[in-house]
């Protein structure tokens, strides 16, 4: 299973597209408090959508009661203090659960936790006068590299809502 975890994100919308996100894929969101907003904001739900329902995620109101939840988690921090491209690591493993950490929108993850792990510390190249990418993008990044070394496992690699052969077949069916 993978774990996004995000610590104290602070906008709404780019939360919002991580749940769908992880709807999407079957990870669990994990986010660690305090935060800003309210799990209820319209921004939120409207990012996303009637995904959310379907979510599966846990609220942690600071980052110790995420350790107590999770003591042994195999967690990656994905930072721009990193030497390490996050493709480097290898992420095959589909049995063990795997955790990527995403800080705040501002400030990132705490540089003491980053400290602590530096072997699990991975970045996402850019070029060298950009700070950051936004969280939504940087979580889809990261986690489909995790996928892709899985072999998108239980993940449908074809069009399953109108069929795998909608495109060719959309124009039979109007004549």
């Amino acid at each position: 299973m993978i774990h996004i975890v995000l610590y104290r994100p602070e906008k709404p919308q780019n939360t919002g597209n991580i749940m769908r996100t992880c709807v999407a894929i079957n990870a669990t969101l994990d986010i660690i408090g305090p935060i800003s907003f309210s799990l209820n904001e319209k921004e939120l739900l409207r990012a996303g959508m009637d995904y959310i329902e379907s979510l599966k995620w846990n609220f942690y109101p600071n980052y110790e009661e995420y350790l107590k939840a999770y003591p042994n988690a195999d967690t990656y921090y994905v930072t721009r203090y990193s030497n390490k491209v996050y493709s480097t690591f290898d992420f095959s493993n589909n049995i063990k659960d795997i955790f990527l950490m995403f800080g705040r929108e501002s400030t990132g993850i705490p540089h003491d936790i980053l400290r602590s792990h530096p072997d699990r510390l991975l970045r996402i190249p850019m070029v060298p006068e950009a700070r950051s990418l936004n969280l939504s993008n940087s979580v889809a990044i990261v986690v489909y590299e995790v996928l892709r070394q899985q072999g998108f496992n239980n993940l449908s690699t074809a069009e399953a809502i109108k069929g795998e052969d909608f495109l060719i077949n959309e124009n039979k069916n109007e004549e």
